[in-house]
């Protein structure tokens, strides 16, 4: 799954780079970024309805402040509602629950 979610992280951010994408039903890539003004060393977004975090998305990469990637938020259960954690690399965390990643296009971090 780790391999699988790299290999979606690389094309989400090829066509964050290359090309606008925008949401539907059947899409959940959003768009996340960071205006927080610190970098983002670790993004997870897991269902709602589960208590424990995802593997980090951005997988060793960071997501510097002014910049921002798309990122495929399909997990293959069908699920919309999903909570996103942002670690900081000065330590802090900022939680955002319940985001709907079926109609969610953009996520800012501020």
């Amino acid at each position: 799954m780790f391999k699988l979610r790299s290999i979606c992280l690389s094309v989400a951010f090829a066509a964050a780079t290359f090309g606008s994408v925008t949401a539907s039903a059947a899409d959940r890539r959003v768009e996340i970024a960071n205006k927080a003004g610190v970098t983002i060393v670790a993004f997870h977004a897991s269902r709602a309805n589960i208590t424990d975090w995802e593997e980090n998305i951005l997988a060793g990469q960071k997501l510097k402040s002014g910049s921002s990637i798309v990122i495929d938020i399909d997990d293959g259960s069908g699920g919309c509602m999903f909570d996103f954690k942002a670690v900081f690399a000065d330590g802090d965390e900022v939680v955002s629950e319940d985001n709907n990643v079926c109609e969610l296009e953009l996520f800012t971090f501020e």
